[in-house]
């Protein structure tokens, strides 16, 4: 007798997506395995970032489906997808910390929110989610003091703070030199090892990409031009798929 297959935890069918007239998404189907990151490629206004915002809630879709953890979340009463969402990291382009808080306190902020941690419960925490991304040397220091490329690790952080299970990242490595970025795509691929967590990473590298990601998926006018390991994209005849491998 066979077994039915587990239901992947980020699962989207035939997503569809106009912003005034202009298709951004026209008919995306992508999966994310447990444990696995899938990087979303694409040139710029390809509708990668408005995907991420759609697997999170902040936007809905015109048609089709998102499962998050088996939910529909097109579906989802705004308190219920509150919920969802503490289940989910989410590190945003620009690592969007606060200006006025120290890396400790950047970090420690979603668990004093969402959280009934005892404050030395939380501190202890705090600092081995910063020991993680190598800065639990720089806890009192604040963003403005940090290189961006450590804003990132904070924001990495502060992402998983709450333990979740899927991490959605929006460009990590955008408007960083090759060495920083490649020490970024370093602590994506310790922590997935570490906390076996589900990641979709929308991305232009695809020299970081292919360190980092188990799989490729190349996103063109909205639609998915083609997927697979960097290997399997390799050898693609399609003009598309060959430019952007070779540019990127």
């Amino acid at each position: 007798m066979e077994h039915p297959t587990a239901e992947a935890p980020v699962t989207v069918k035939d997503l569809r997506k106009t912003f005034g007239g202009q298709t951004v998404l026209n008919g995306v189907d992508l999966e994310a395995a447990q444990g696995e990151t899938v990087a979303v490629l694409g040139r710029s206004g390809t509708g990668k970032s408005v995907l991420l915002k759609l697997l999170v809630g902040l936007q809905s879709p015109d048609s089709g489906s998102i499962r998050i953890r088996g939910q529909e979340i097109t579906k989802l009463e705004e308190n219920r997808l509150n919920e969802l969402r503490k289940k989910m990291g989410f590190l945003f382009q620009q690592a969007a910390l606060y200006d006025s808080l120290t890396v400790e306190q950047n970090v420690e902020f979603p668990l004093m929110r969402h959280t009934r941690m005892a404050p030395g419960e939380r501190r202890q925490r705090v600092r081995e989610l910063l020991a993680d991304v190598g800065m639990e040397k720089d806890l009192e220091k604040l963003p403005s003091q940090i290189s961006g490329g450590m804003q990132k690790r904070v924001g990495l952080a502060r992402a998983l703070a709450l333990e979740p299970d899927i991490v959605l990242f929006d460009e990590p490595t955008a408007g960083l030199d090759p060495i920083t970025a490649g020490e970024i795509g370093k602590v994506i691929v310790q922590l997935k090892q570490k906390r076996k967590i589900t990641a979709v990473v929308v991305t232009h590298d695809v020299r970081g990409a292919r360190k980092f990601a188990d799989r490729l998926v190349l996103l063109r006018d909205g639609r998915i031009v083609t997927e697979g390991t960097f290997e399997n994209l390799q050898k693609s005849r399609d003009d598309f798929v060959v430019q952007f491998l070779r540019d990127g």
